[in-house]
């Protein structure tokens, strides 16, 4: 069963330059899993909350290509808020974590990479549900 401990801040490569920085990230190598679907957020008006939900199988990383946002996580026994406000720095999010995406700035840009193909199954989205399966072990 993973917890809040799961939950790592990877410094992704940066090449930088007098024409400016460039960060990579490749299958398998920074981030520990295979990339099956890539997604973004934006357009959050600023200050406010997203994303409130765990994930039974999916992995992600996210990453704040633009502005910056909080993301808390929670295993049900212990929560850690993070701040994302630099693009070479993502947020590994194991399964089974809950997370909150809040305090967007404007115009930020999340940017998500998944493990998994889209599945509205995987999502859990009621946080005593939640509780209930880590009680239970099943998460």
């Amino acid at each position: 069963m993973m917890t809040i401990q799961d939950v790592k801040l990877l410094d992704l490569p940066k090449i930088c330059d007098s024409r400016g920085n460039l960060s990579f990230l490749e299958n398998n190598a920074q981030i520990p899993f295979e990339i099956k679907r890539v997604y973004w957020i934006y357009d959050v008006p600023g200050g406010e909350d997203r994303e409130a939900h765990a994930f039974r199988e999916n992995q992600e990383l996210i990453i704040a290509l633009s502005g910056a946002f909080d993301i808390l996580v929670d295993d049900g026994l212990s929560r850690k808020k993070y701040t994302l406000n630099r693009s070479h720095y993502g947020l590994y999010i194991p399964q089974g974590i809950w997370r909150v995406m809040d305090n967007f700035s404007t115009n930020a840009l999340a940017l998500e990479l998944a493990s998994t193909k889209y599945n509205t199954a995987d999502y859990i989205i009621d946080y005593e549900e939640y509780r209930r399966l880590r009680e239970a072990g099943e998460i």
